[in-house]
């Protein structure tokens, strides 16, 4: 019988700016995001009888519809007629509810592992294209690698000259951040201080780590940090470590911090640990999709 086994991977925004807001309430974003190196593994199998189970290394996830990757393999099933089942072990590394976009990315996953378990045959696009049905992010999870993210994050183009390859960490606080209620509090017709995107993109092409630390912004900061203060002094413990710049992730609460060397960030990971009593602080790296090894779809589209 086969198996599978993949790696759902992180993400950070390097940059996130909101342009407008919909008539449904959605708001619009501009955002460069990157993934990065930390994954939570996933594993799959098919099963004879039907249905869906799903097993975690945390006894509290939840394994039933409210699990995104349970609404991946659910709607696979539904729209391809699929009679078998599937066991879905997930092993989370990822923090939770901290704005790395860990449960997009297990869901991402399991659409990718259902595309490759049943022989499906499902190109990338189309793949994006259930992925949106599931959550805005989510698209970008199962395309990865360095992407400018637009609409309400369904619009994605890939940057030509990716991200260069620095090293990153990771630091949670022990909070639970509510994507939905910081759009709420974000009055985006009042930003002040909008990131550079394109300028961004012109360092990222000159491979200038510095100046990306320079020019890393983030318009809902302004919500998150009010709410939890110290996002802001690990950002500046993350600089004063070394850090060539630092910046909350998504929604929060995870703050990132660029460094050049892979021993100054591992040190710093530690020194944050310690200073602030945390247990999710991570040393990674920038991780690049075209590593992965990719197949081809039906009529000669890319698949994965």
């Amino acid at each position: 019988m086969k198996e599978i086994k993949l790696k759902a991977r992180a993400k950070i925004n390097l940059t996130l700016d909101v342009t407008g807001k919909r008539e449904d309430g959605y708001h619009l974003i501009r955002s460069i995001m990157q993934t990065v190196g930390l994954y939570d593994g996933i594993y799959m199998k098919p099963m004879v009888q039907g249905g869906i189970i799903i097993k975690s290394n945390l006894p509290w996830l939840p394994t039933d519809g409210r699990n995104l990757a349970y609404k991946a393999a659910a709607l696979m099933q539904a729209k391809f007629r699929i009679p078998e089942g599937v066991f879905i072990e997930i092993d989370k590394r990822i923090p939770v509810a901290a704005g790395l976009a860990g449960g997009s990315a297990d869901c991402a996953a399991v659409l990718v592992g259902m595309n490759r378990l049943f022989e499906l045959g499902l190109s990338m696009e189309e793949l994006k294209g259930l992925a949106f049905l599931l959550g805005s992010d989510i698209p970008y999870c199962v395309q990865r690698g360095t992407v400018l993210a637009e609409g309400v994050g369904e619009i994605l183009t890939p940057i030509k000259t990716p991200c260069p390859m620095c090293y990153i960490v990771l630091a949670k606080l022990p909070v639970s951040v509510s994507t939905a209620r910081v759009y709420r509090g974000l009055d985006w017709e009042k930003i002040e201080n909008h990131p550079d995107t394109e300028g961004m993109l012109r360092v990222m092409a000159a491979e200038d780590i510095i100046r990306m630390g320079q020019l890393l912004g983030n318009v809902l900061e302004s919500v998150t940090i009010p709410m939890h203060p110290r996002i802001a002094l690990i950002k500046e413990e993350l600089v004063h470590l070394g850090a060539v710049g630092a910046l909350m992730s998504g929604s929060g609460p995870t703050v990132f911090g660029l460094f050049q060397g892979e021993e100054n960030a591992k040190k710093a990971a530690a020194a944050i640990r310690k200073k602030f009593g945390l247990k999710d602080v991570v040393a990674t790296k920038i991780y690049h999709s075209n590593s992965d090894k990719r197949g081809e779809g039906k009529n000669g589209r890319n698949k994965i």
